[in-house]
């Protein structure tokens, strides 16, 4: 298993993104309303695990037919089933915990489609933000160097009073 791993920026994770955007577009154009580069691989100058998550936005997610899977399949994401997560579908591209690429499928401009964009957008505005998770993502590293789950888990608190904050402003 693929050890947690926060690595310093990398600019080409960018590009990384636009050439994975082009594949996916070509097999699922019928059915994308939006993709999206999120997580932190999407906000420039801050480190992370070098993971290329992006989220697809359709109309339901019961358009991503099983045709679809084959689809993306043939370019190398492979649906990962996670009942967990009723909200959205999930691929995988490269080995089991150590995927190089993840797909989100989301209902576009759903709470999950809006709160990715969020804490990104809000990230890439408050450098301060930025450098608080960059250095919380350091210190979990140390702490769960082999449980992604419990890292990924551990950042949820501060995501979360993110999205908290912006909500409690976007109502005032």
């Amino acid at each position: 298993m693929e050890e947690v791993n926060v690595t310093n920026y990398n600019a080409e994770w960018i590009n990384d993104f636009g050439q994975e955007k082009a594949k996916i577009k070509n097999v699922m154009d019928k059915i994308i309303l939006g993709i999206e580069h999120i997580g932190s691989t999407s906000v420039p100058g801050l480190g992370a695990k070098p993971v290329i998550d992006m989220m697809v936005g359709v109309k339901e997610l019961s358009q991503v037919s099983p045709e679809y899977i084959v689809q993306l399949k043939s370019i190398n994401y492979e649906y990962v089933h996670k009942p967990e997560f009723p909200e959205r579908l999930f691929f995988r591209k490269g080995h089991w915990r150590a995927g190089t690429h993840h797909l989100h499928v989301y209902i576009h401009n759903g709470e999950h489609w809006l709160n990715n964009i969020m804490f990104r957008d809000y990230l890439r505005s408050h450098p301060k933000a930025m450098d608080d998770y960059y250095r919380l993502k350091k210190q979990l590293e140390g702490l769960y160097k082999s449980d992604k789950v419990a890292y990924t888990e551990a950042k949820a608190p501060f995501i979360q009073s993110i999205l908290t904050k912006l909500r409690s402003e976007n109502q005032t």
